[in-house]
């Protein structure tokens, strides 16, 4: 796979510090029951690095800091670490809102025949990987047999409430594109989305969140073997908005990594660019004061281009 952060390290991108931290967003490992093309974790069924209990009671520890009122839980597919269930009930309990960035598929996986319930009855927010609604365009993406069983998951989803009016259960999607492009206008693809899955499924949700591809890992890898990359990084470069730059995610949440390790986002994380805190090279959760982050200097790269053209993107979607 081609290395891309020294395609990225010599950025012109503007400097950004730190808002106050609300939420954590924590990898549980980089397993995954699928090895889709866009993952900018480089997922898949052969990955061994999972979050273990002493790291994960350590991520419990700190969200008893007052200001943090959200934990996103991801991966890999974060539902299998064995852990997963443990640190949901810890967080609910102390009423954290948690988010589960889910692939669907994981919930026909043998031996999760009670994930759903389980999502359901501790109130988790689910944000669904679903790039398209036309089954070819998303097993062409995410392997043959994934649209069909996205859907049945959906459907089981649904049948617990999660995305119905009045039963406080969110049920959320994301998309992302299927190429070097940026995702079209969130709000109109939104009313495709629920058109066409209400009409050729009978499936319902609460939000479309539309995130654009970011050139790292396996998408970025592949934009260097067909040439692509300088050009999409143009495209990038080209669409940047400042506005954006007051609602980027990186002011507000901090990512940790399936050893505790601290990120300012996920893409950094991927990329292996630690937080910049003091004289630490590799701030750990043991380090971390919440309430020290606010001021502190994000750590930026041309990536970061991705987070801020055009109307924006972040794992809660279009940032305008």
């Amino acid at each position: 796979m081609h290395a891309t952060l020294p395609l990225l390290e010599d950025t012109d991108f503007p400097a950004l510090r730190r808002a106050p931290l609300t939420t954590l967003q924590v990898n549980l490992g980089y397993r995954c029951n699928q090895a889709c093309l866009h993952c900018h974790v480089n997922a898949g069924p052969t990955r061994k690095e999972q979050m273990q209990l002493e790291t994960v009671e350590a991520v419990i520890e700190v969200l008893r800091a007052p200001q943090l009122s959200t934990l996103d839980i991801t991966g890999g597919a974060p539902e299998l670490n064995r852990h997963f269930r443990y640190l949901v009930e810890a967080a609910r309990g102390m009423g954290i809102q948690v988010i589960d960035r889910c692939n669907l598929t994981i919930l026909n996986e043998p031996g999760e025949e009670t994930l759903a319930a389980f999502l359901a009855a501790n109130g988790v927010e689910i944000v669904a990987s679903m790039p398209c609604y036309l089954e070819s365009n998303v097993d062409s993406q995410r392997g043959d047999g994934v649209y069909r069983s996205s859907i049945r998951a959906l459907r089981e989803l649904n049948s617990l409430g999660y995305g119905q009016p009045g039963s406080g259960l969110v049920l959320n999607l994301m998309y992302n594109p299927l190429g070097a492009v940026l995702p079209p206008a969130q709000e109109q693809l939104e009313a495709d989305y629920r058109r066409e899955l209400a009409e050729r499924e009978g499936v319902v949700f609460n939000r479309l969140l539309v995130l654009a591809n970011m050139p790292i890992q396996r998408f970025g890898s592949t934009l260097v073997s067909k040439g692509q990359f300088a050009g999409y990084m143009q495209l990038l470069k080209e669409a940047f908005q400042p506005q954006n730059l007051d609602t980027v995610m990186c002011r507000s949440l901090l990512s940790v990594d399936w050893q505790g390790y601290l990120y300012d986002c996920d893409f950094n994380q991927m990329l292996d660019l630690p937080l910049a805190l003091g004289d630490r090279p590799r701030p750990h959760l043991r380090d971390l004061h919440a309430d020290a982050l606010r001021g502190n200097p994000i750590v930026v790269c041309d990536h970061c281009y991705g987070c801020t053209a055009g109307q924006g993107s972040s794992c809660g979607g279009a940032l305008d």
